[in-house]
């Protein structure tokens, strides 16, 4: 019976919803998360009569035929590039994107690795790196003996060193922007990679065109609201039952066929 194997197409699919929201859940704290969608697709029909088709005979055609369906499957799993929320922390070492862009990361590969997670350290260098020691590109470095970091809007980076007035700049931020923000790659630890889908990187400073500032003393929380994540848990636990329903009910009209004398 077709409705056995398109019940297990239908609980698959929701299986790798429940999945996809858990994994939105789990990561609520998680800083500058995007949550991620399931999308489904239909599978091939079976034409049994096609639309269109000559019926008896003249000029007479099938309005509608008759297709049958073979289930779903997952066509994709978006990631959602929604602003989140700013929280703000008072840390001078964390930085948050307000707008489109991704900071920059050397990666131990010597590849670059993108991120909206902000939250920068110092090495015992002076470097500006994230939590995991991977330095900030374009590489800037906190003289000894600063005693204040300020980090402007576009990115410039300037300390205040002991009896010296004036602020001495150390560095530029820049920040990265991709044509399609779904394409990139999760590699785990809130970075990403560059991908054929997500196209080149573009990379300017904050504030350019098309490009966010950047809030010091800020970080971007996760963009996950759990009162939709709930509600989706609850429909796709639903429609898992009722395809659980389905192969029940072919397994007894199954049975009821085989008891036939």
């Amino acid at each position: 019976m077709r409705s056995l194997s398109i019940a297990a197409t239908g609980m698959l699919a929701q299986q790798t919803n429940v999945d996809v929201i858990s994994n939105n859940i789990a990561n609520m704290n998680t800083t500058a998360f995007k949550r991620q969608r399931a999308e489904f697709q239909d599978l091939l029909y079976q034409q049994v009569a096609r639309p269109g088709a000559a019926a008896g005979g003249g000029e007479s055609r099938t309005p509608a035929g008759i297709q049958i369906g073979a289930g779903v499957k997952t066509g994709g799993v978006y990631r959602i590039a929604e602003q989140g929320a700013l929280t703000k922390t008072d840390n001078k070492y964390d930085l948050a994107v307000q707008g489109q862009g991704y900071f920059q990361v050397t990666l131990p590969s010597g590849d670059i690795g993108y991120t909206r997670a902000g939250s920068f350290q110092v090495s015992d260098q002076g470097e500006l790196v994230t939590n995991d020691g991977y330095a900030v590109q374009p590489g800037i470095t906190v003289p000894a003996g600063a005693i204040d970091v300020v980090v402007s809007k576009t990115g410039e980076v300037q300390v205040k060193l002991a009896n010296t007035p004036a602020l001495s700049t150390v560095g530029q931020i820049q920040l990265a922007n991709f044509v399609n923000e779904a394409g990139l790659e999760a590699m785990g630890d809130n970075l990403f990679k560059e991908t054929a889908a997500s196209g080149q990187p573009n990379v300017a400073a904050p504030g350019e065109p098309g490009f966010g500032t950047v809030a010091q003393g800020f970080l971007e929380a996760s963009n996950v609201n759990p009162v939709s994540e709930i509600t989706a848990l609850i429909t796709a636990q639903r429609a898992y039952e009722m395809n659980s329903r389905v192969v029940k009910a072919a397994d007894e009209m199954l049975s009821t066929t085989s008891q036939l004398r």
